[in-house]
């Protein structure tokens, strides 16, 4: 039976812990973004309309820093960066994909 945690604290409840990641925003799209392979900074800055650099920055490091994000640096002139999905970031996929099945059924009721 399941019972309600009295606390809801990202270090004890397993879905505060989900949702301190998942609800920050931009999160979801820009795993959305990387389920599709390795991207550049430009690329997902193009992507999310609006985002701003420092912001998009801060949400990979926030990422990487979950260990969910690779950053992967190429020594190349002009220097080069990619960011793609760990193992542990592709485990919220299926998070993301009811995510989109909710917002379509949402949008089109």
């Amino acid at each position: 039976m399941r019972t309600m945690n009295p606390v809801h604290e990202s270090t004890s409840c397993a879905v505060a812990a989900c949702a301190a990641i998942i609800g920050a925003k931009w999160t979801a799209l820009l795993v959305h973004d990387l389920s599709e392979g390795p991207r550049r900074f430009s690329q997902l800055e193009h992507s999310c309309a609006g985002i701003s650099p420092r912001t998009l920055s801060e949400r990979l490091r926030a990422l990487e820093d979950e260990g969910l994000v690779h950053r992967e640096s190429y020594a190349e002139s002009p220097p080069r960066v990619e960011y793609e999905l760990t193992d542990k970031g592709t485990a919220l996929l299926p998070i993301i994909e009811e995510m989109r099945r909710f917002g379509h059924s949402y949008l089109t009721d």
